[in-house]
C-alpha cells in the first residue's frame, strides 16, 4: 500500500480533500501547487508558477489549471473543480474521482462510467515546463479527451480581473499553440505528443473564489482567460502527454523526457523519504548561483532561513554537494557584504545581526557531520573573518561589549527570526539589547573555533587567545544576564529591563555544542521548555503562561502578524530541543524523542502532504498554518532524524 495515497471516499467529501494540498517545484525556482483535487483554494496556486525576473523577483502564475473533459458518445463528463461565487463548485469533477497517489508523481486516477482514465504530472528540473501524462486505462468505445487551458498571467500575489488589455492572439505550433497574454511576461507553449484539434472559443470564467484567502481577510476573487480548447481522441494503453511551458519542445521528445525525469525520483514510501523529497524541493539554482528558497508557495531566499535549514536539508540527505554549492554561494555573499557592504540580491537579509552567528553554526554542522578538517580547508577562514568582524565591531548593528557578550537595537526594525511587525514596520515583539540566542551562539561560536576549527594550529595562536579572552569574559557574563531565579532564560535583557515571557529561544543555548549553561542549568532550561513549550508539532513562540498567549493563527492579516509569534509552535525547534534532551537525559532520551516524531509523521497527509507547514497553532488539534511547506522545518526535523542514525552523546 502506497504511504501517500487517499481512497473515493476521501477525495469526493471537499471538507476532507479541500485541505490537502501538494508541491512540485523545478529547483530553479518554479512550481505546481494546489489541492489533492485539483480546485485552487489560493491565489498562489496554479498549474505553472515561474519567476520573470524581466518583471520583478517574485512568482508568476501563468497557467492557473487546465480542466479535463471525458467524451463519450457525445456526452460531455467536466473532471474539473473550481469555486465560484455563492460557495458554488463546478463542474464538481471530484466526484469521478477514484483515488489520488503521491508515492512517486501526483497521480489521480478518474473513472467516468466505463472509463478509467489515470492522470500523472511531474515537473522537469532546472525547466520551466510541466508535464501531464494521461492514460486511458479501460474504456468500451471510442473516447475524446478535451483541455481548457484557464490563464491568468499575472503575479502570483496578486489577482486577475477581466480586461480588454489582455491579448487573444495565439500562434500554432507542433501540436499546440503559443499564447501571451501581456507584453513582458514569456510566451506559454501548451503542446501535446499527439495532434489535437485547437479550438478558439475565448471566455473570461468570472468569480472564481479563493477559501484560503478569503480565510485570511484579503482579497480571493478573481477572473481567468480560457483561450479555448484542445481536442484528442485517445486510445486505450497509449499515453498523451500535455506540455506547458515557456519554450517550444520537440513533441516527439516527450515521452522520452516524461521517462527520464521520472526515473531517479525517490519514492514517498516513508516519513523519511517525504522529507527528503520535501528538502530538495528548496534547492534553487539560477545564474547568479545556488541557494534554498525559505518556503512556497510566497517565501524567497532568506539568509536566516537558509542557514537554519541548509545542514538538515543537505547533509542529513546525504547531499553534501549541494550544501557546498549553496554554501560557497553564501560565502561569497557574505564576503561581499563584509568587504564594502554589497547585498546578494538573491539572499535577503544578509546584513541582520544575527546572520554571522546562524552562518558559522551552519559550518559547525558542516564540521560535524564531515570532520573539521573538511570544514577549516572550505570555510576556515569564512568563520575567522565573521568572528573578526564582529568582535572589531564593525557589523552595524551587533557590538561586542566589554563583558564578552553581544548586543543589538531592534527598536525601530526586527533583527531576529521573531520579527512581525506593525503596520508601520516596527517590531511587534523589540527585542533589543542581549538576545539570548544571539550570546549562545556566539560564545558556541567562539569555543568552535578554538576548539575544533583551528585548535593546535600555531599560525592561528593570536586569533585563538582572542576568541578564548572574549569566551570566558562571555560565560559567566551569559549566567549573570539571562538566568532567572525560576530556572529558565530570559529571553532578552535591554539595560534594567528584562524580558519574562517564556520563549524557546533558550532552547538554543541549551542545545548548542559549546554552552554557556552547565548540564544542572540545561536541566532546568529543558524542564520548563518542555512543561509549558513543547506541543507535538514543535515548540510554542510562548508560554500560555505568559503574557498575550494566542494560540490560533487566524484572522486578518493584522490578527495573524499579532498571533505569529504569540504562541503557536514551529518545528525546526525540536532539533534544538532534541539536542539538548541527549545531552541531559543520555541514551534514555531516545524513545521519548522518536515518540515525538510521531506528530511530524501524522503530518505527512495533512496540509501540503509530504511536507510541513511554516506553523502549528499552539493549541490542539495543532492544526498546519501559513506557508504551506517551510525549509526550516523540513531541515530541523531531518536532523533530528539524522541524530537516530548517528548519535554522539556528550559527557560532561
Amino acid at each position: 500500500m502506497s504511504y501517500l495515497k487517499f481512497d473515493k471516499n476521501l477525495m469526493i467529501n471537499l471538507q476532507q480533500s479541500l485541505p490537502k494540498e501538494m508541491l512540485r517545484t523545478n529547483q530553479s525556482g518554479a512550481y505546481h501547487c494546489t489541492t489533492i483535487v485539483g480546485c485552487n483554494t489560493r491565489k498562489q496556486h496554479g498549474l505553472l508558477v515561474i519567476p520573470v525576473p524581466e518583471l520583478d523577483d517574485n512568482n508568476h502564475v501563468l497557467l492557473s489549471t487546465l480542466d479535463e473533459t471525458v467524451i463519450q458518445h457525445g456526452a460531455p463528463f467536466n473532471l474539473g473543480l473550481h469555486r465560484y461565487k455563492g460557495d458554488t463548485y463546478n463542474p464538481n469533477g471530484h466526484k469521478y474521482i477514484r483515488e489520488y497517489d503521491c508515492e512517486r508523481v501526483p497521480t489521480t486516477t478518474y473513472r467516468v462510467g466505463g472509463v478509467i482514465l489515470k492522470k500523472e504530472k511531474i515537473f522537469i528540473t532546472h525547466e520551466n515546463r510541466i508535464l501531464i501524462r494521461y492514460t486511458l486505462v479501460d474504456a468500451h468505445s471510442a473516447t475524446t479527451l478535451q483541455f481548457r487551458p484557464f490563464l491568468a498571467f499575472r503575479n502570483a500575489n496578486d489577482l486577475c480581473v477581466e480586461n480588454a488589455v489582455a491579448s487573444r492572439e495565439y500562434q500554432e505550433v507542433s501540436n499546440g499553440i503559443a499564447t501571451c497574454m501581456y507584453n513582458g511576461y514569456p510566451t506559454l507553449y501548451m503542446q501535446m505528443n499527439h495532434k489535437p484539434r485547437f479550438v478558439f472559443d475565448p471566455h473570461w470564467y468570472k468569480n472564481i473564489e479563493y477559501i484560503k484567502d478569503q480565510e485570511r481577510g484579503i482579497p480571493y476573487s478573481e477572473d481567468l482567460y480560457v483561450p479555448g480548447y484542445f481536442e484528442v481522441d485517445i486510445k486505450k494503453g497509449e499515453p498523451l502527454i500535455f506540455s506547458a511551458g515557456v519554450e517550444e519542445v520537440n513533441t516527439r521528445t516527450l515521452t522520452k523526457m516524461y521517462e527520464d525525469e521520472i526515473k531517479p525520483r525517490t519514492p514517498r514510501t516513508s516519513f523519511y523519504n517525504c522529507m527528503k523529497n520535501s528538502a530538495k524541493q528548496f534547492y534553487i539554482t539560477n545564474k547568479e548561483g545556488h541557494y534554498l528558497l525559505a518556503g512556497y508557495p510566497w517565501f524567497k531566499i532568506r539568509a536566516r532561513d537558509e542557514f537554519i535549514a541548509l545542514p538538515g536539508c543537505t547533509l542529513s540527505v546525504h547531499h553534501r554537494q549541494d550544501f557546498e554549492l549553496i554554501m560557497d554561494t553564501a560565502q561569497r555573499a557574505l564576503n561581499d557584504w563584509m568587504r564594502d557592504g554589497t547585498l546578494d540580491k538573491h539572499l535577503d537579509g544578509l546584513e541582520l545581526p544575527d546572520i554571522p552567528l546562524w552562518a558559522i553554526w551552519t559550518v559547525q554542522r558542516y564540521a560535524h557531520d564531515l570532520n573539521a578538517d573538511a570544514a577549516r580547508e572550505r570555510y576556515g577562514q569564512l568563520v575567522k573573518d565573521l568572528i573578526n568582524f564582529i568582535a572589531d565591531g564593525r557589523h552595524p548593528n551587533l557590538k561586542l561589549e566589554p563583558n564578552g557578550l553581544v548586543a543589538t537595537d531592534g527598536t525601530k526594525h526586527p533583527v531576529s527570526w521573531m520579527n512581525s511587525t506593525h503596520p508601520d514596520g516596527t517590531p511587534l515583539i523589540p527585542r533589543t539589547g542581549y538576545l539570548v540566542e544571539f550570546n549562545a551562539l556566539w560564545y558556541n561560536a567562539l569555543r568552535f573555533a578554538t576548539e575544533e576549527l583551528f585548535n593546535g594550529r600555531e599560525e592561528e595562536k593570536e586569533f585563538i587567545e582572542r576568541c578564548n579572552e572574549i569566551a570566558d569574559k562571555c560565560k559567566p557574563a551569559f549566567i549573570e544576564t539571562f538566568m532567572t531565579d525560576y530556572g529558565y532564560l530570559y529571553d532578552y535583557v535591554n539595560g534594567s529591563y528584562t524580558e519574562l515571557s517564556v520563549r524557546p529561544n533558550m532552547i538554543i543555548a541549551a542545545a548548542t555544542d559549546y554552552s554557556p549553561l552547565d548540564r544542572r542549568q540545561r536541566k532546568r532550561v529543558l524542564d520548563i521548555t518542555t512543561r509549558e513549550l513543547l506541543t507535538p508539532k514543535g515548540l510554542r513562540t510562548l508560554s500560555p503562561n505568559s503574557y498575550g498567549y494566542i494560540p490560533w493563527y487566524l484572522g486578518t492579516p493584522e490578527e495573524r502578524q499579532t498571533a505569529y509569534y504569540a504562541g503557536s509552535a514551529r518545528p525546526w525547534l525540536m532539533d534544538f530541543y532534541s539536542k539538548a534532551y541527549i545531552r541531559v537525559f543520555g541514551l534514555n532520551s531516545i524513545s521519548f524523542i522518536e515518540r515525538m516524531m510521531i506528530g511530524f509523521e501524522d503530518e505527512m497527509k495533512e496540509g501540503c502532504i509530504g511536507s510541513l507547514s511554516e506553523l502549528y497553532d499552539g493549541n490542539p488539534p495543532f492544526t498546519g498554518r501559513g506557508a504551506v511547506s517551510f525549509a526550516p522545518n523540513v531541515g530541523g526535523i531531518l536532523r533530528v532524524l539524522r541524530t537516530f542514525k548517528n548519535l554522539h552523546i556528550i559527557d560532561e
